[in-house]
């Protein structure tokens, strides 16, 4: 773990195993462009995720955000609500991250650090990145949104006319960092 280095705005990023690490990955990016200090947390399953989806190694990633803890320190500044922050970002959310959080019954630092946020009633969005989805999948999903989640599966905009898929990140990362009132500066509807 790193120390931060200001008293700016906060946002913890937890990446979870879901594919889709580059969400995780561009919003640490936009959000160091913004100036916000991040507090990363990874999950194990991320860890071999980031293997087969990246080139990056985990010190790489790591080394994106002010701030990181292990997915096993429990006892880390996140899992408290006294530590003040905008909120949570959760990008990807696998199945088993969201289904933690919906119960409340938690097993490591991400999961913990997301409630700790609901629990303090800051702003949680998790882009849940699984398809097709069951009821079981549905009911987490509405728990969740009732605790006061935001759940947004990273949906593309096409009316953007992306070029690469990496368009396609920026904007959907863009729209969730909207959710938090910061602006990346992403095209939007309506807009030239």
């Amino acid at each position: 773990m790193n120390s931060p280095s200001s008293s700016r705005q906060r946002i913890i990023v937890g990446i979870s195993g879901a594919s889709g690490i580059v969400y995780g990955i561009t919003a640490l990016k936009q959000l160091k462009q913004l100036g916000i200090e991040t507090h990363l947390v990874v999950s194990k399953s991320a860890i071999v995720t980031l293997a087969h989806e990246c080139d990056m190694k985990y010190a790489e990633l790591c080394a994106l955000a002010d701030v990181h803890y292990q997915s096993t320190d429990i006892g880390a500044a996140i899992s408290s609500g006294s530590f003040r922050t905008l909120g949570m970002l959760v990008a990807p959310c696998s199945i088993r991250t969201l289904g933690e959080i919906s119960t409340g019954v938690t097993s490591s630092l991400l999961s913990r650090a997301a409630d700790v946020v609901l629990k303090e009633r800051r702003r949680l969005v998790l882009l849940v990145r699984e398809t097709p989805l069951h009821a079981g999948h549905l009911q987490s999903m509405l728990n969740v949104t009732q605790a006061g989640a935001v759940v947004m599966p990273p949906v593309p905009a096409f009316y953007a006319k992306p070029a690469t898929v990496q368009d396609i990140v920026d904007q959907t990362v863009g729209r969730a960092l909207d959710l938090f009132g910061l602006d990346s500066g992403i095209q939007r509807w309506g807009e030239a």
